[in-house]
C-alpha cells in the first residue's frame, strides 16, 4: 500500500504550507520562521545537531516545546561551556524535567562538545555545509517526494562519526540538513519555499 500524496495545504491565514506545519501553532511558527533557512555558526549548528539527536524516536514537537529548557540546561549550547560539563552536570541533566532525560543522548551531547571544543573556529560549520548537495534536488510537489535519507546525509553522518561525534545517523543528518537550509524541502506550492 502506498502512502497518500499530500500537497501543500492552506493554513488558518489561507497561506499554503507544508502539511506537517499545520498540526499546531508551534509548528506553524517554526515552519514559517526557521525550518529550511540557512543556519551558520558552530554553536548554532551544534545546538541543531543535539536537538535532532534528542528528537530521534520522538515527535519534533516534543523537542520544540522544550527548546528553551534545553538551552538553559546546556548553557545555551555554547560548545566551550558544554565541553566543561562533568559527571555532576550529567546527573543534573538526568534529573532536569525541562529536557528529555535520556542518558545516551545526554552523554552524546556532552561527548560531542568535548570533541568539538578541540576544533578550529568554523570547522563544524565548514564540515556540515560541505555536504550540501552540489545541485538542488528536484522540487518536491508532495510529501511523498521528500526523502528521509540521501547520499549526502549518509556521507555527512559518516564524516561526523569519523570525526568522533556520536548519535548522528543518516536520518538525523538529513533532518539537520532540512532544518538548517542545506536543502529546501518546502513543497512547491508552500508559501515559505521562496523564502528558504
Amino acid at each position: 500500500m502506498t502512502a497518500p500524496v499530500v500537497t501543500a495545504v492552506p493554513g488558518p491565514d489561507g497561506a499554503l504550507r507544508c502539511p506537517w506545519a499545520l498540526a499546531t501553532e508551534d509548528y506553524i511558527a517554526y515552519h514559517d520562521e526557521e525550518w529550511g533557512r540557512p543556519v551558520h555558526g558552530d554553536d548554532a549548528l551544534y545546538e541543531r545537531l543535539c536537538l535532532e539527536a534528542f528528537q530521534s524516536g520522538l515527535s519534533w514537537l516534543t523537542i520544540l516545546r522544550r527548546r528553551e529548557g534545553f538551552r538553559a540546561a546546556f548553557a545555551g549550547f555554547e560548545i566551550a561551556a558544554v565541553a566543561e560539563f562533568g559527571e555532576r552536570d550529567a546527573e543534573r541533566l538526568l534529573a532536569d524535567q525541562a529536557i528529555i532525560r535520556n542518558r545516551m543522548k545526554i552523554e552524546a551531547t556532552l561527548a560531542n562538545a568535548k570533541v568539538l571544543a578541540g576544533w578550529e573556529p568554523g570547522q563544524l560549520d565548514a564540515l556540515i555545509w560541505s555536504h550540501a548537495p552540489a545541485e538542488p534536488a528536484p522540487v518536491p510537489h508532495s510529501t511523498s517526494d521528500v526523502p528521509a535519507v540521501t547520499p549526502e546525509s549518509t556521507a555527512l553522518a559518516k564524516a561526523l562519526k569519523k570525526a568522533g561525534l556520536r548519535f548522528v545517523g543518516p536520518t538525523t543528518a538529513y533532518a539537520l540538513m532540512q532544518a538548517c537550509g542545506l536543502v529546501n524541502d518546502h513543497l512547491s506550492a508552500c508559501a515559505s519555499r521562496a523564502r528558504g
